[in-house]
């Protein structure tokens, strides 16, 4: 792979390919990405009143600890909402680079929340189970909990879908919490068919424990996701993809580049790079192609970004006598 400050020989491409996103379009994806918010906090809520009413009818503690990782769920839910709403403002001059960078809140938020339910379900089971455990009904309340677990799968994949669709992180954080649910919802089913078929109660408490251990790996990954968003992290296939991209559009321009940084919003990608010309070039030629290359390599990437360049002479290194540094992992 070779360095950033040098252009790769790669075969030219038709720079024409891919559209920019129109403002039109950004504003579809808007709307998509809050009727998907909607469409699950009110399938969140409707879902929880199915899990309350399956426990008062079992008195499971699988479906309780059901019920409460929903509750954590409708609750991380609304902030998801605030922070999808809050994430679309425009830029302002206090925050001039707008509020996109919240989705990495809540996506920390929401992680934070899961392993809060899971926390829960490992003492609510602990609890029923030294307390004594009591079971009725429990043929109807698994059928209440496998409708609810067939809706969050359905739900789940069509949030994740959209989130990676329209490149919101608060989305497609919030979709992998439904997904979550269901899988607590199908594990609590797990536990009361094991029960029906041997009459060993105990089958109930341990299997909720289980799912609340995939829980709890589920959200330390949310988490661990937010932090690395907070903390610019530079995905390395990223990196690959625009420096590919870049070195196409560099060579087919007749420029060269070095100084390549990027980093996450939660949306896009703010990309920034300093491009090289002889020390005799006009400064309106050097514009016009460096104008070129902002509005060239986004129409190239699989993601929305927004590109910013730096004019200087190929050849003034008392300006920056030591190497730049690319902001991503020396593999690259």
């Amino acid at each position: 792979m070779p360095r950033f400050e040098e252009s790769a020989r790669l075969v030219p491409m038709n720079l024409s390919r891919g559209v920019i996103q129109t403002p039109d379009q950004n504003g579809a994806q808007r709307n998509d990405s809050w009727f998907a918010m909607r469409l699950s906090l009110a399938f969140g809520v409707l879902l929880l009143a199915g899990k309350i009413l399956a426990y008062f009818l079992t008195r499971s503690s699988a479906i309780l600890a059901d019920a409460a990782e929903s509750v954590v769920h409708v609750v991380a839910t609304g902030f998801a909402a605030f922070s999808l709403r809050l994430s679309a403002r425009p830029a302002v001059r206090t925050f001039l680079y707008g509020y996109e960078r919240i989705s990495f809140f809540s996506a920390g938020f929401e992680g934070a929340m899961i392993g809060v339910a899971g926390v829960t379900i490992i003492v609510t089971s602990v609890r029923e189970w030294l307390g004594g455990l009591r079971l009725e009904n429990v043929g109807f309340g698994s059928l209440l909990i496998l409708g609810a677990g067939v809706v969050n799968a359905a739900l789940g994949w069509y949030l994740v879908r959209t989130g990676r669709r329209v490149h919101s992180l608060i989305l497609e954080a919030n979709g992998k919490h439904v997904l979550t649910d269901s899988l607590t919802s199908f594990g609590v089913l797990i536990g009361l068919v094991l029960v029906l078929a041997t009459r060993w109660k105990p089958f109930d408490p341990i299997v909720a424990m289980a799912v609340a251990l995939n829980i709890l790996w589920s959200g330390g990954n949310l988490i661990w996701r937010s932090v690395q968003g907070l903390l610019d992290y530079s995905d390395p296939k990223v990196g690959e993809e625009i420096q590919e991209k870049l070195d196409t559009i560099a060579k087919q321009l007749g420029v060269r580049y070095h100084g390549l940084r990027f980093r996450s919003t939660g949306h896009r990608q703010l990309i920034e790079c300093h491009l090289l010309f002889p020390r005799n070039t006009l400064l309106a030629d050097a514009h016009r192609l460096a104008t070129s290359v902002e509005q060239l390599l986004p129409k190239q990437l699989s993601f929305p970004a927004e590109v910013l360049t730096h004019l200087e002479p190929v050849d003034d290194d008392e300006v920056h006598p030591l190497p730049h540094y690319t902001g991503v992992p020396k593999s690259l």
